[in-house]
């Protein structure tokens, strides 16, 4: 593992351990001391939130952020001391409640974890995550001011779209604090993070098990479930941080339910602790995590109005109570409140919008039960493990029917009301929600599902230890984990990882080139939001792309539909290296090239073409004003007519014609080459199991040339030619299967005339982070290395137009 790697998935959890601990043995101390161990990472996290979404909103004190968690976190360790050693002399009887927030950790980071390197998982399934990394950095940087950005550009858009209409950003601001603290990149800290507020369910989770009536080894099994059932755990894949940092504060709620008796007949200041983790969650969520408030508020308040009844004592001390946690939750989610009407209509919005996000259809109720055999929670099994999963949803819902009884019978009734109404919940979004709507609620329900299904486990235990219903409980706790267990390892095995040496390189134009845009960049790849950030960058393709340069969303940038005046604001242009796609315009050279990308500058005074005429077969504008159909070979030969068009327009203008002439590329027939039974799909030739392609191509002359791949290739596939291993490609993805990835040259020399190519994909390994991901194989090109791969400009006079016909040219425009 990199020493960036260290620091990331290993140092960095280990920092934002100690500054929830720490916040949340200040909290413990402020509101009393009675709060369990097991709760106080959640509700240091919920304090943590409250104090950045403070820190944040004021523009002056935003850039302190950092400082004031790790102040916090001091606080409380040297107030709580005492209460520390108390726990740390514990340590040995809370081995495994010690164990699960761990493993939890383990579970939820595994595909990066084993990857050995910085990297983020489901790469491309959603892109939100990319979103959340800038807003993460900016409110870090200047807190919500929003005054100075330049809305013409992409990043400016995005900051102001989300950020500045009310967007929540309470895990925004705790992961950009965390994160600042230690100096990690926030594109490798962001999967750390969502891993980390995942495990702090783990902690409430573990009450939760307690109180149901398990211990030791069976109540660790529980909480580890409970906390990452099959949906939870894609969810967490994608990076839903939104969620996820809910999920722990809607656990924690109902722990504190279930704790009623410790600090409901309290002095006002222990409702802190539920008031902060109210607070945290609408932060996190938006006002719609007020629902799940709600319906914990209702069982506290039945709770409250039982014991002023019974004790015949004045209601002065709850409604005390009520009003210390009403303040606190008002200034730990102010930036909520004081913008209330911009945050309902942005939980309206998510609420019923038509806008499934990366949901094609709607989830299955089925997966509540947290359970589900197939690689993504989005996809339904086939075969076997459709059957399989059913079944098992089954015997947990026949648990989770009986387990929902003995919570009542052991009368549990706080937890058994927190229970009912947090399925009140669900049903009420489902009834209500839309698409995007219903799979958050299902997933947020998950859990408690599945702890009710726990509840069955000791039904049994407690109904004859040495009775039948011993064995029949462990089989019962055998399969719940098992299931959840085969679940994960599935979605595991079928994840796809970021690439890490591509964005590396991205982050090194950041600082190289810092202050030199706005830059346009050609990718339709979101995170360059976050890495070229200082650069004010702007993508043709992306939901909010730079005015006067807006092209399909989603698609591959292509300059040749792209104004030439459109151009002048653009100082830099960003581009992959791929000799395979055209040149940027003649105002435009080469200032930088990597492993990955160019940098393109304009040259000073450089005016925007008077016309231009874009001749590539993928160019779109091109094919139809040619009214020629486009293919994937390469350039179409130009028409006299077009050139003549242009020579009138240059002599009417006393300019001239540039034409770029492409590199000399040799392709490689992928669809006539020999494989097994692969599919070809309208993205490329999918790999779907193992096995090898073997093409055939011709040199025109000996030499050093560079072998290109195009796809989306995340398993391991060996390449060689002539029957000599080349390299060994993982992990080359962008992401966005309809732009596929242009991966790093590979250098070979080759004599001149007819070689072999062989690509072989191997077998899966199950034990293997994303072994089981994308393989689609798209085109593959050979190169000369050296000025042979890059097109080559040529300036001829407009009387010389015929010199220009009939060639195969990437572009020709008038200057």
């Amino acid at each position: 593992m990199s020493n960036l790697g260290f620091q990331t998935t290993l140092l960095y959890p280990c920092v934002l351990a100690l500054l929830c601990v720490g916040a949340g043995l200040l909290v413990d101390r402020a509101s009393g001391g009675f709060l369990p161990g097991a709760l106080l990472p959640a509700v240091g996290a919920a304090a943590l939130i409250g104090v950045s979404q403070l820190t944040t909103y004021s523009v002056s004190a935003a850039s302190a952020t950092p400082y004031v968690l790790a102040l916090l976190a001091v606080a409380g360790f040297a107030l709580g001391r005492r209460r520390l050693g108390m726990l740390a002399r514990r340590w040995r009887r809370c081995g495994w409640q010690l164990a699960v927030p761990v493993l939890a950790y383990v579970v939820a980071l595994a595909p990066v974890l084993f990857a050995g390197r910085p990297s983020f998982s489901s790469y491309g399934v959603l892109t939100d995550s990319a979103f959340h990394m800038l807003g993460a950095d900016f409110l870090i940087r200047h807190g919500q001011d929003y005054a100075h950005l330049d809305l013409r550009n992409s990043y400016g858009q995005y900051l102001n779209s989300y950020y500045n209409a009310s967007y929540p950003s309470g895990a925004d601001t705790l992961f950009g604090g965390s994160a600042f603290l230690l100096g990690v990149p926030l594109i490798w800290a962001f999967q750390p993070f969502n891993a980390f507020m995942l495990a702090t369910a783990a902690g409430p989770a573990w009450v939760l098990a307690r109180r149901i009536g398990l211990d030791g080894a069976l109540a660790a099994a529980a909480a580890l479930t409970v906390t990452v059932p099959a949906l939870v755990y894609g969810y967490e894949l994608i990076a839903s941080v939104k969620e996820i940092t809910a999920l722990g504060m809607i656990l924690t709620l109902g722990a504190l339910v279930a704790l009623h008796t410790r600090w409901l007949r309290g002095p006002p200041q222990a409702a802190a602790p539920f008031a902060l983790v109210s607070a945290a969650g609408i932060s996190a969520l938006g006002v719609g995590f007020g629902a799940w408030v709600l319906a914990a508020v209702l069982v506290l308040a039945v709770i409250a109005i039982r014991q002023v009844r019974e004790d015949g004592q004045s209601s002065r001390q709850p409604l005390l109570l009520l009003a210390a946690g009403a303040i606190v939750a008002l200034l730990a989610a102010l930036g909520t409140w004081i913008d209330l009407p911009g945050s309902l209509r942005v939980a309206q919005s998510i609420a019923s919008t038509s806008n499934p996000g990366n949901l094609q259809k709607p989830l299955r109720t089925v997966q509540v039960l947290g359970t589900w055999l197939v690689a993504s929670y989005k996809h339904v099994p086939v075969g076997g493990h459709l059957t399989l999963s059913y079944a098992l949803a089954i015997l947990e819902l026949l648990a989770a029917v009986m387990g929902g009884l003995y919570v009542v019978y052991i009368r549990q009734y706080a937890l058994a009301g927190w229970i009912g109404l947090t399925l009140a919940v669900w049903l009420g979004l489902t009834a209500y929600g839309t698409t995007w709507a219903e799979g958050k609620a299902l997933m947020l329900t998950s859990p408690v599902v599945v702890l009710l299904a726990w509840a069955g486990v000791a039904a049994l235990c407690a109904s004859a230890p040495r009775s039948v219903f011993r064995p029949a409980a462990l089989v019962l706790a055998l399969a719940l984990v098992g299931g959840v267990v085969a679940s994960d390892a599935m979605q595991y095995h079928g994840s796809n990882l970021a690439p890490t040496a591509r964005y590396e390189e991205l982050a090194s134009l950041n600082s190289r080139f810092s202050g030199r845009g706005p830059t346009l960049f050609t990718d339709y790849d979101e995170y360059a939001l976050y890495e070229l950030r200082d650069l004010d960058v702007g993508g043709p393709g992306f939901m909010f792309p730079p005015r006067g340069v807006v092209l399909a969303h989603g698609l591959p940038v292509d300059l040749d539909r792209v104004s030439p005046a459109a151009l002048l604001s653009f100082p830099l242009i960003v581009t992959r290296r791929n000799p395979a796609a055209n040149r940027p315009p003649a105002a435009y050279r080469l200032l930088w090239q990597g492993t990955y990308y160019q940098v393109w500058s304009r040259r000073p005074g450089a005016p925007a073409a008077i016309a231009r005429l874009g001749l590539s077969s993928t160019a779109p504008a091109a094919t139809a004003q040619l009214g020629l159909s486009s293919t994937r070979t390469g350039w179409l030969p130009v028409p006299c007519s077009r050139v003549e068009r242009l020579a009138q327009v240059a002599r009417s203008h006393r300019a001239q014609l540039v034409a770029a002439s492409p590199p000399q590329l040799v392709r490689v027939d992928v669809a006539s080459a020999i494989h097994p039974v692969w599919a070809n799909t309208r993205l490329g030739l999918l790999m779907s199991r193992p096995g090898s392609l073997r093409g055939s191509f011709a040199l025109p002359h000996a030499g050093v040339w560079e072998l290109w791949l195009q796809g989306e290739i995340m398993p391991a596939v060996q390449v060689s030619v002539d029957g000599h291993p080349l390299a060994s490609i993982s992990s080359q993805l962008t992401g966005v299967a309809s732009d596929p990835d242009t991966m790093a040259p590979l250098r070979v020399r080759l004599a001149a005339g007819g070689h072999r190519l062989r690509i072989t994909r191997g077998t899966s390994s199950p034990l293997a982070p994303g072994s089981g991901g994308s393989a689609i194989l798209d085109s593959i090109f050979l190169t000369p290395v050296g000025a042979g791969s890059q097109a080559t400009l040529h300036v001829t006079p407009a009387a010389r137009w015929r010199s220009l016909c009939g060639r195969r040219l990437e572009w020709i425009e008038v200057v």
